[in-house]
């Protein structure tokens, strides 16, 4: 489910409603508030994220709860990012880790006094020997330093001992150019590698540091999940994270996502007054805005929040609500979407019934519509086309 055709209201709702999911895999010094607080800032400051998966984007925000690291603000641990899945045809969040989101969980592993990564450059005074005898020293210029020609990490470790990695910028520019996220880009320049060559070099010695390293649970999933996003592969965060099922409630809450109670605009983040349901009945299209603002006019499993239902047994949708709403509906293309909330009741008895009052309603809306067959055409028209997708839809529905 993308998260831009439920809105950014939905969003809000769904995510304060998992607050009980982040509350209970959060470690002691980070808050479910401030989580959540912190995601839906990420979706205002990065608005291609609506057009992730609704179940990534939870995914994303418990991987990262999970890991202790605040993802998209200014500490730079660690940043959710839109990632095409070619392979299942959706667009998914992906996790890119900031080289100080990895000294964070080594410091926290309680086996690394202190950790650090620099960049060497041209000028500097640097020296370095591995085997019996390692020493590094490193001496940056005081005045122009130069170009950057190498990096290295260096960790002390809790026994006394340390243990440091050098690499030369050859050897971190191929590692660069072997990346998938800079291989396919469009834009190099405007890549990650591209605006940020120094950071990322930094983590690249970071991350071979690591395998000389006490690994806590937390550093081996953040560097697994580091691995896979330098590849270009999917993280699977809806699959691996999100356990259970979840079921749309209808809340009727035409909230946008904006803190204030103002809409955002997804594609470009601006904020909109008044709401884009409220904007579309104004603007003369009642059959639009009724299908953005009511409950009756979105698809089961499009609207409401989501509660997640994984300790039991999912409630469902609530009968009398459904009829209400086909019972609501004034034309036939309302009246197919109002229908697909159908499937969201488990009651087989009174899916029967909304059935039969569906196809009573529909009848009615038909006979209404032969007064003026010029005027009704078009809509009869796409009323066939949602008929047949919403009878599919009920054939695939499982029992």
């Amino acid at each position: 489910m993308v998260a831009k055709t439920v809105g950014a209201g939905t969003v809000k709702t769904f995510f304060e409603s998992q607050k009980g999911t982040l509350a209970a895999v959060l470690p002691k010094h980070v808050s479910a508030d401030r989580m959540l607080k912190i995601a839906l800032g990420a979706m205002r400051t990065t608005p291609k994220l609506m057009n992730c998966t609704l179940e990534s984007l939870l995914g994303g925000v418990v991987q990262c709860s999970q890991l202790g690291l605040e993802p998209n603000t200014p500490l730079g641990h660690a940043y959710l990012i839109p990632f095409d899945n070619r392979r299942k045809g959706i667009t998914e969040v992906q996790i890119v880790l900031g080289y100080k989101g990895l000294i964070d969980l080594s410091r926290r592993s309680g086996q690394v006094v202190s950790i650090a990564a620099h960049e060497v450059c041209e000028n500097d005074k640097f020296d370095y020997a591995y085997g019996l005898d390692e020493r590094l020293d490193h001496r940056p210029a005081m005045d122009e330093r130069g170009k950057v020609i190498a990096f290295y990490a260096v960790a002390k470790l809790k026994d006394g001992g340390h243990a440091f990695e050098v690499m030369s910028r050859a050897q971190v520019e191929k590692i660069c150019d072997e990346s998938q996220n800079y291989k396919f880009a469009k834009d190099k320049a405007g890549s990650v590698w591209g605006q940020h060559f120094v950071e990322m070099g930094r983590k690249t010695v970071l991350r071979r540091l690591f395998k000389y390293l006490p690994v806590s649970i937390e550093m081996a999933t953040a560097a697994a999940l580091d691995d896979l996003n330098a590849r270009g592969v999917s993280q699977e965060l809806d699959i691996n994270t999100i356990d259970g099922e979840f079921t749309v409630i209808p809340t009727g809450d035409e909230d946008d996502g904006a803190e204030d109670g103002q809409a955002v605009d997804p594609d470009t983040g601006e904020v909109l007054n008044p709401s884009p349901a409220k904007a579309q009945a104004e603007a003369g299209n009642p059959a639009q805005g009724a299908a953005a603002a009511a409950p009756a006019s979105q698809p089961a499993g499009a609207q409401g929040h989501l509660a997640g239902t994984g300790d039991g047994a999912p409630e469902g949708l609530d009968p009398e609500k459904v009829e209400a709403q086909l019972m609501s509906a004034k034309d036939l293309e309302v009246l197919d979407l109002a229908a697909d909330s159908i499937c969201g009741v488990l009651d087989l008895d009174a899916q029967a019934h909304l059935n039969q009052v569906y196809e009573q309603r529909r009848k009615v809306i038909k006979q209404s519509a032969q007064s003026s067959p010029a005027d009704q055409q078009p809509a009869a028209g796409q009323a066939s086309s949602a008929r047949q997708t919403t009878q599919r839809r009920r054939m695939e529905a499982p029992e």
